[in-house]
């Protein structure tokens, strides 16, 4: 059931938070003036990335959570708390739709649609899909290298600093 449920709910929570920053945020303020056609070029573009797939979760994520709460404030009523919990997150998978939504726009307020279309046909292309399926790992790897590069220049830059500090302190 958690399995199942989990796929169903990836849709809901992340809409919550969305509703929440698109009530105050200025992308709202803006004139809407995209055209269905440019909306569609962003989508494509923002699924051939597989740029929200890392929103997946938030669902699930977030029914977990409150089941948690729910149960240190009663955990007698575990069993009826993971119930109406599972039935909520269910109920919120629809919403999902508006985070997508807004996802979309923001690509589309950011590239035209020409560059949109270009984006979504590289990332459609042999070498874009590799990509797109090692962005995660790259982006792992590429942040442990500077760390790492940094750590190194870090402990270098003590050293040579010591030895001239120690120079000057023999003049």
């Amino acid at each position: 059931m958690l399995a199942k449920f989990k796929s169903a709910a990836i849709a809901g929570v992340a809409s919550l938070v969305v509703a929440g920053v698109l009530v105050s945020s200025p992308v709202m303020a803006q004139d809407n003036t995209m055209s269905a056609s440019h909306i569609e070029a962003a989508k494509a573009a923002v699924r051939a990335t597989k740029s929200i797939e890392n929103f997946d979760n938030i669902l699930p994520d977030v029914a977990e959570r409150t089941r948690t709460l729910f149960i240190r404030s009663n955990p007698a009523m575990s069993a009826e708390i993971d119930i109406a919990v599972n039935e909520a997150a269910v109920e919120l998978i629809p919403r999902r739709q508006e985070l997508d939504r807004v996802i979309y726009e923001v690509w589309a307020r950011r590239f035209s649609e020409e560059q949109l279309n270009e984006i979504a046909t590289f990332y459609n292309s042999d070498t874009g899909k590799r990509l797109a399926n090692l962005s995660g790992t790259l982006s792992a790897l590429t942040i442990g290298a500077a760390k790492q590069w940094s750590d190194a220049i870090s402990t270098d830059l003590v050293a040579i600093a010591r030895k001239k500090l120690a120079a000057m302190a023999v003049q």
